[in-house]
């Protein structure tokens, strides 16, 4: 007979006290909150809420669980204990919502671009005329994102979707991989990490750029702020169009690129250009549904159209010419996580703000910078926020859990309405490459391999801090020559 072998330990059983850990930590924090007596004016229910949300957001950033999961299980728990109703339709009422639907809707009109190649072609466009140096080429990409911004919700998929791809071929046409540091020196690393930094400025520029914006809107609306898409759009334009200029040459000098001519580029992007061939009818439909789309967001509401409502025109049109299929809707994963995500999250920080609790919270921390001038209150509320974001993982996490709080807490100590809830609108962006994992962007260059994690801390803190400066004293003023700190 022959002797057993021994078996090598898989990592299973780790991983299943990592995820045992992770639940059990969430399920401390959530029950302690869950249990504290509700303040004055905050509903019975306030804490139990409390308790409940907290948990979801801690489970959000240890992910023990996929995103879609955690939250289900949150609103499961907020049912069960009564917490949240579902006769009353409280518990559902997140998946009614007009700002959920069009984070969604977004993400189908997002598909037209990549289906029909559209993005592809305007990258392309751009490489082939400004490619001839890598900064060329970083501008090119740059006005490519910001083309595809105003459509486009998640940031992800233009990062990851229509840029990075380009980025890619024209660095391995360079020799530039990321096999040893001499080789993603040359390009890829400058060129990909200048993406990063690039996406997370056309994400701060319009409401429908980044799923998070339209979070952020309608709880400053709820506030009784009236934020729209055009005003969002008109104070981000001046300090995101100087972010835009400043960030492939400020990269260059901070994390600038071995090789300084790119000659090949443009001829690799014509014969790109050759191989598409002429424009299609589907891209037709999609710059005609694009220009339709940016008509009605900037104009709709003097004629009565919704944000939401014009999105979902977008998509009939889009659907009826057969640019966009149900398949190609039911094949959208993220779409359909991103509704069970936003719709639980939004309903479960919509009943706090019902039961009181987010007025509570925003008094306690407005107490902490009281007395202060609103400017100085603001700016460490502001940095506060900001930096913050090294403990998510997500963009959208923080928005959902934190913007409505700091808002308040903001006008409270005096901040302008206005300016404050579009400073933190912008700021809910701008924080997105803090560090590899702050955002679904951050993760795809990071996993390219083309930037290692001490040289990400390094340059994406002194980008920050250019970012802020930009945002706050050149958005600052040109938001007060608007008169936005009425």
């Amino acid at each position: 007979m022959g002797t057993a072998r021994a078996t090598r330990p898989t990592g299973r059983s780790t991983d299943t006290v990592s995820i045992l850990w992770k639940f059990g930590f969430m399920l401390v924090v959530g029950a302690v909150i869950f249990f504290i007596p509700p303040p004055e004016g905050v509903d019975p229910r306030g804490m139990h809420m409390l308790g409940i949300f907290v948990a979801t957001i801690i489970g959000l950033i240890l992910q023990p669980l996929p995103t879609p999961s955690l939250t289900l299980i949150g609103l499961a728990v907020a049912m069960v204990t009564g917490t949240m109703s579902v006769p009353d339709g409280e518990a559902l009422a997140g998946f009614a919502n007009s700002t959920v639907l069009l984070i969604v809707a977004a993400f189908f009109i997002a598909d037209g671009f990549l289906l029909t190649g559209l993005g592809r072609r305007v990258a392309l466009m751009f490489v082939s005329r400004l490619g001839k140096s890598p900064m060329g080429i970083a501008y090119g990409m740059a006005a490519t994102d910001l083309i595809l911004a105003p459509a486009t919700p998640s940031n992800t998929a233009r990062a990851g979707g229509v840029v990075y791809p380009i980025i890619r071929s024209i660095a391995e046409v360079q020799n530039s991989t990321p096999e040893t540091d001499e080789s993603r020196r040359k390009l890829g690393s400058y060129l990909t990490f200048t993406a990063s930094h690039v996406n997370v400025v056309t994400s701060a520029m319009f409401v429908t750029a980044m799923a998070g914006n339209p979070v952020a809107q309608q709880a400053a609306i709820d506030m009784g702020i009236e934020v729209t898409w055009g005003n969002w759009a008109l104070a981000a334009m001046v300090p995101g169009l100087l972010s835009l200029a400043v960030v492939p040459w400020a990269m260059s000098k901070i994390y600038g690129p071995t090789v300084k001519k790119t000659p090949e580029a443009p001829d690799m992007a014509r014969r790109e250009l050759t191989t598409m061939g002429k424009i299609s009818r589907g891209e037709i439909t999609m710059i005609f549904t694009f220009v339709l789309l940016l008509v009605l967001w900037i104009f709709g509401f003097s004629i009565g159209i919704d944000a939401t409502t014009a999105a979902f025109v977008g998509i009939a049109i889009m659907l009826l010419t057969r640019v966009l299929t149900w398949k190609d809707m039911a094949a959208n994963g993220s779409a359909w996580n991103t509704l069970i995500f936003f719709a639980v999250l939004v309903g479960m920080a919509g009943h706090l703000n019902d039961l009181g609790v987010i007025d509570w919270i925003g008094s306690v921390v407005s107490g902490m910078v009281g007395g202060m001038p609103w400017g100085l209150a603001f700016g460490i509320l502001a940095l506060v926020y900001f930096y913050v974001h090294y403990l998510f993982a997500s963009n959208t996490a923080q928005i959902v859990a934190m913007y409505a709080v700091f808002l308040a807490a903001a006008v409270a100590a005096g901040t302008p309405p206005l300016f404050g809830a579009l400073a933190f609108g912008f700021i809910g962006n701008l924080f997105g490459t803090l560090m590899h994992y702050s955002s679904g962007p951050a993760g795809v260059i990071y996993g390219s391999g083309y930037v290692k994690v001490n040289e990400w801390v390094r340059v994406a803190f002194i980008m920050s801090i250019i970012l802020i400066l930009i945002w706050t004293v050149v958005g600052g003023a040109w938001m007060a020559l608007l008169g936005m700190w009425n």
